[in-house]
């Protein structure tokens, strides 16, 4: 039996591929533990994973920040001392075989590989967000500035797993690095949705961050109003970032604080969303088009919109449309054959590719 310490952090969509990762190695019969933020024992310990909350907690993110406060607050978490301490003497205590850390957890990587860890760096979106545009934010330079530049601290691990679709990623097989591998997006779906069939009303799901970005409740809104008028079901999440009591919906519109993605997506046509990764992978593993309107102009949801609407996959729409520019976009997406042709081959690929089987396998292999 081999021995895995993953450590994360609460930043939505980052824990997923993870999660899938660890259950597949938990199925081969390994002990898997993570380190993570208590929040997040609940969806751990349900994948039959061990979890331990960090000792030395660090601040928690307002509900509602401005764009500047964000870039704060991810320096902080990048950056974060006690987290890699608790990385550092978690392995000492009860040693692992092999330790995965988020690639947002610079601080603990760079600790980790210090201390001559065997160390695998788990990326959760687009390597080309990370090794690009993410390179030439402020965010990374006060990084660099304190020795923690995402490309030198991750090319000291042993092991990089982009957990994506490297045919989306622009990045995809063009690193020539040869300890970094993509796995393929890591999703929890076996078959694509089944959309309505001619005569019956098409179902979308408008999906958000969990974060809670400057504009999005006020794209919300809009997005309401884009679709009163259309011929469509609607289900929306909001999420914790947007209390679902603020939001007035019209008839064809049932709203939720939570509901899992994989019990809505098999019946819906088309997603909404911002462009974050795990949302985004999700929707295209069931073959759904997306309309994507990305809410933070330094994170990711730009690139992956864009690699959406080049693979023919959906449309990226900019935050501030009107809401009959929403409704016009939602329109074509769902009634065109073309999006969800596209969309339907993404899904296929990403299905068939098996993130989670293949990054568990990449990792058993590292311990021996």
């Amino acid at each position: 039996m081999t021995d895995f310490l993953f450590a994360t952090l609460d930043a939505g969509g980052n824990l997923p591929p993870a999660l899938g990762i660890a259950r597949e190695l938990v199925r081969g019969g390994h002990r898997v533990r993570f380190l993570g933020e208590p929040q997040q024992a609940g969806p751990i310990e349900a994948a039959g994973v061990e979890f331990h909350p960090y000792n030395h907690p660090f601040p928690m993110p307002a509900d509602h920040m401005s764009a500047l406060q964000q870039i704060s607050m991810m320096v902080s978490v990048f950056t974060d001392a006690g987290i890699a301490q608790d990385v550092v003497e978690e392995s000492r205590h009860d040693p692992p075989d092999v330790v995965i850390l988020d690639c947002l957890l610079l601080s603990a990587i760079d600790a980790a590989t210090r201390a001559r860890l065997r160390t695998v760096v788990l990326v959760h979106s687009f390597y080309a967000f990370f090794d690009g545009p993410f390179r030439r934010t402020p965010i990374t330079a006060v990084l660099a500035a304190r020795g923690l530049g995402p490309r030198r601290v991750m090319k000291r691990a042993g092991r990089i797993l982009v957990c994506s679709d490297p045919l989306l990623d622009p990045a995809g097989g063009k690193n020539g690095n040869s300890k970094m591998v993509w796995t393929g997006a890591v999703v929890d779906v076996e078959h694509p949705a089944t959309p309505a069939p001619p005569g019956l009303r098409p179902r979308v799901l408008v999906s958000l961050s969990t974060m809670a970005f400057p504009g999005q409740e006020a794209f919300l809104h809009k997005t309401l109003q884009a679709v009163a008028d259309l011929p469509l079901d609607v289900v929306v999440t909001t999420g914790p970032a947007i209390d679902p009591a603020s939001l007035t919906a019209p008839p064809n519109t049932i709203v939720h604080g939570y509901v899992p993605h994989r019990d809505v997506m098999p019946e819906c046509s088309a997603v909404i969303g911002h462009g974050g990764h795990a949302t985004t992978m999700l929707a295209l593993a069931h073959g759904l088009p997306l309309v994507i309107a990305p809410m933070h102009p330094l994170l990711d949801q730009r690139m992956v919109g864009k690699a959406v609407q080049d693979a023919g996959a959906g449309l990226l729409i900019k935050a501030s449309s009107s809401p009959e520019e929403i409704a016009r976009a939602v329109g074509t997406v769902v009634d065109s054959a073309i999006f969800r042709t596209a969309a339907s081959e993404v899904g296929r690929r990403i299905r068939e590719a098996n993130g989670a089987g293949t990054g568990a396998r990449v990792l058993a292999d590292m311990a021996f």
